[in-house]
């Protein structure tokens, strides 16, 4: 469908768009799935949340700001995408949705997250990147199972020292935020795998060597003078990553070496139930 349609069906009165889009969804689909992405929709129909088998929920893409409480009805739902809408706010419906495993929050509007959001207990990833979060909510840290979190291209400065309460947490996406320093409370989870700390503003870098868990560091782009000590097998990524974890010093003069031409590592597509 062209850019121009598409165009001309956002402002046709939601209920006959969504019948052109949805003529074909009157039943439960053999996958268990429904993808309605990129359909400039305003509103989920509300004849989707009576498909109460339905395990994955494509959203993405759309110019929606709320959802109806009939969505409480998908109690099986285990993936739901929201991200690039225009929610503000993340409905409280959706913190009914206890099996829920991922859930994509990335490029909407948020300032908060609710604390209701801790029903999620079944939640092994979650994307909140490129919101308007000035903080981490503290209720992530409440989300035991969490696997994978990524929160970069917000406003983030820090992070709450109860994040190392997410003893199941391997991957951690920071990149695109305000950190003046590395996360102290990172240095505490020696299970994590991945730690992508690109594009902040954090000036120098505590070791890592203590990580035994850590496969994986991304720290290019940030004013720092050195690069993290890692333990040996550990990637990184960035500034005299390849060469040595210091710059060279010769009679007491610092010579910069030219910065990592590897393209750095994006987090993974979106990924289905492991």
């Amino acid at each position: 469908m062209g850019n121009s349609l598409k165009a001309i069906l956002a402002f046709v009165p939601s209920n006959k768009c969504q019948k052109y889009f949805l003529e074909d969804l009157e039943e439960m689909p053999v996958d268990k799935m429904v993808d309605l992405s990129g359909r400039q929709m305003r509103r989920l129909p509300v004849h989707i949340c009576s498909f109460r088998e339905l395990v994955k929920l494509y959203l993405s893409d759309n110019n929606l700001n709320h959802l109806p409480p009939e969505l409480e009805q998908l109690q099986n739902l285990q993936i739901l995408a929201l991200d690039f809408n225009n929610f503000k706010a993340l409905p409280l419906v959706v913190c009914t949705l206890k099996q829920l495993c991922i859930l994509y929050l990335g490029n909407n509007k948020l300032c908060s997250l609710p604390l209701e959001l801790r029903l999620l207990q079944n939640l092994k990833t979650l994307w909140i990147e490129s919101n308007c979060l000035q903080y981490l909510p503290e209720v992530v840290c409440e989300l035991s199972l969490l696997k994978t979190l990524h929160a970069g291209s917000n406003a983030l400065r820090c992070l709450p020292p109860q994040l190392q309460c997410l003893q199941e947490l391997r991957t951690i996406w920071l990149s695109g935020n305000l950190l003046s320093e590395f996360p102290p409370v990172l240095l505490d989870m020696p299970f994590l795998e991945v730690i992508d700390v690109d594009r902040n503003s954090i000036r120098f870098f505590p070791s890592l060597a203590h990580l035994p868990g850590l496969k994986l560091v991304i720290y290019d782009h940030n004013p720092c003078r050195n690069a993290p000590k890692v333990a040996k097998g550990v990637r990184r990524v960035g500034r005299w990553s390849e060469e040595t974890p210091e710059p060279r010093k010769r009679s007491g003069a610092v010579i910069e070496i030219a910065l990592d031409e590897k393209p750095l590592l994006p987090p993974a597509a979106k990924t289905e139930i492991e």
